[in-house]
């Protein structure tokens, strides 16, 4: 019983591994994604309004992450 507990463990451990080329595509994704939140810290900086803000954020994080903030949980 112990047995198959472990080799079952084993095996789901194995089965959540990601591939070289799966690593480095999610690099590449956070890169991007940490790209358009900086270009959206910037665009508020330089004091346009919040919407147009978030409008060019929406566009950059296209495709890259959930919601309509680019994966950014927003506490306001």
């Amino acid at each position: 019983m112990v047995f198959c507990l472990v080799t079952l463990t084993l095996s789901f451990g194995a089965a959540a591994q990601h591939s070289t080329k799966e690593v480095q595509e999610d690099i590449a994704r956070h890169r991007a994604m940490a790209e358009a939140h900086e270009a959206a810290a910037k665009c508020l900086e330089s004091g346009k309004k919040p919407d147009q803000c978030t409008k060019a954020l929406q566009t950059a994080c296209k495709g890259l992450a959930l919601g309509k903030y680019c994966g950014m949980k927003h506490a306001h």
